[in-house]
């Protein structure tokens, strides 16, 4: 639940998940039930436990603030529990833990209350599913050895249920807290929960099986302890990355401060960026790297005198060059950022040429790095498509032609076929990014001239595609536009702009 006033759908949601709780833990308290307490009592009061330190400011700052956060990170207790138990008291061994868990953001008691329904919801459902498919006689007790393999089964299946459950639920309060549609609520929670819940099953079937052998329960806790350590690891990679990514943050506005010319381009270098990456296959965890380099490509303008950046008229020699030592300029302040890894080459080398007419070493072809040939098509073609103070943007089919016929003497021809590739399967949004009232956020693709942006409705200054070609109409006795309003024609062997310098260093 995403608001402070919860809707009333949600609060019917909340009743009805509650009222459900209530109704599969209530047979366990009926008298002659046959409970197993002292079970029950163990199980919850330890995943009470695993809670407590996240809840607690004292025990986080005594592990330096990384104590997992959320019950996800204890479901092998719960799942135990559904292994071990009958499914109403598997229910009850949910309620205490997800009571006591950690809530960030208000109104907590709603939260508090939501997350302890739909827990033990999930626990009871795994419970039935465990039951059902002879869980009890396949665990064994005491002297008799479980039933493997086929105690997998009901395990797996009753990992599957809670997963499944806790997906469909989880997907229900967004869709009613948040109005989101129910297609856009569900997507994506199952196929994120399918490999933790999985491996939470395992440790929960391995918990099981120490909880009913001759050893007893204390021995199942050596299963938890490895699990909690792992999460705290997991933990402790979360914070580093919200840390790598505030320090992402900082910088690209310290460039959008200084240079409002070109104001949001950095985000959409990265974009365009990882959409031609992923067109090329690249790993997953090379995804991240080249978004960082597109992000950051621009850093070292903080290094280029402010006047430079934002003078309207033509550049001087001498002011051209001081703008074309910015990749000098960012290499350096990201030099001792290890987690950028191959980002740092391509911050100093995305103004390379294929041909070795580029800066600030004239490499050519293979020599120029592989992400840097990337973001220099993300930026070009970001460049070209975006309406700034100076220049309009170009539609995007026709910026597509510019970067094709560049192909292989400025930028590298497979990293334009895959931007290519992957405009036709996304499409584009350009934005304006210097100070424009109304952004031009149409999807475009480069199937045809139709599938262009539309005009944008008045008050913003985007011009529409046929703007954008032909110069507007002056009075008679006004001095010629500027080149940027109504950029020529190209020659056939011309290389195309420098993104960075391109309409503020002509005429």
């Amino acid at each position: 639940m995403g608001v402070k006033v919860i809707p009333r759908a949600a609060r019917v949601y909340l009743g009805c998940a509650l009222l459900g709780a209530g109704a599969c833990a209530l047979p366990a308290l009926r008298p002659g039930a046959a409970t197993p307490w002292s079970t029950v009592a163990l199980l919850a009061a330890l995943y009470a436990l695993c809670e407590l330190p996240a809840r607690c400011r004292v025990l986080g700052r005594a592990f330096g603030g990384s104590v997992p956060v959320g019950t996800g990170s204890f479901f092998p207790v719960l799942l135990a529990a559904a292994l071990l138990l009958p499914p109403a008291a598997a229910a009850l061994t949910a309620l205490p833990g997800s009571l006591l868990a950690r809530v960030d953001e208000p109104p907590a008691a709603p939260r508090r209350a939501w997350r302890a329904a739909a827990t033990a919801l999930a626990v009871w459902a795994a419970a039935r599913t465990a039951g059902a498919l002879g869980c009890a006689t396949a665990l064994g007790h005491g002297p008799d050895a479980p039933d493997f393999p086929y105690a997998l089964l009901p395990a797996g299946a009753a990992a599957l249920t809670f997963c499944l459950a806790l997906t469909a639920l989880d997907g229900g309060i967004r869709a009613t807290a948040d109005g989101l549609p129910p297609r856009t609520a569900w997507r994506g929670l199952l196929g994120r929960a399918l490999a933790p819940h999985a491996v939470h099953g395992l440790a929960g079937l391995m918990m099981a099986v120490l909880w009913r052998s001759s050893y007893g329960p204390v021995s199942a806790l050596f299963v938890l302890l490895p699990m909690y350590i792992s999460c705290w690891v997991f933990a402790q990679y979360h914070r580093e990355r919200a840390a790598h990514q505030a320090t992402i943050r900082a910088l690209v506005q310290a460039v959008d401060i200084k240079d409002r010319y070109t104001r949001g381009h950095s985000e959409r270098v990265g974009h365009a960026s990882v959409l031609i990456a992923r067109e090329l296959g690249m790993a997953e965890e090379r995804l991240d790297v080249v978004r960082f380099a597109g992000i950051l490509h621009d850093v070292g303008k903080l290094g280029v005198p402010t006047r430079v950046l934002r003078k309207d008229g033509p550049l001087t020699p001498e002011e051209r060059r001081v703008i074309e030592l910015h990749p000098e300029y960012g290499h350096e302040m990201v030099r001792g950022i290890g987690f950028l890894g191959e980002a740092r080459s391509a911050i100093l080398h995305h103004h390379e040429r294929m041909d070795g007419s580029g800066y600030p070493y004239g490499l050519r072809g293979e020599e120029i790095p592989e992400f840097a040939r990337v973001v220099a098509v993300a930026d070009s073609f970001d460049a070209m498509t975006s309406t700034r103070s100076y220049s309009r943007a170009r539609p995007v089919p026709t910026a597509v032609a510019e970067l094709e016929r560049c192909a292989g003497s400025q930028f590298d021809p497979r990293m334009v076929a895959a931007l290519v590739r992957a405009l036709d399967r996304h499409g584009w949004r350009p934005a304006v990014t210097a100070d424009e009232s109304t952004p031009s956020t149409l999807p475009t693709s480069t199937a045809s001239p139709a599938s262009t942006a539309p005009p944008v409705p008045s008050g913003g200054n985007v011009p529409t595609p046929r703007e954008a070609q032909t110069p507007p109409p002056r009075e008679a006795g006004a001095p010629p536009a500027r080149a940027s309003e109504a950029p020529p024609a190209p020659a056939a062997d011309a290389p195309a702009e420098d993104p960075d310098v391109r309409s503020r260093g002509r005429a």
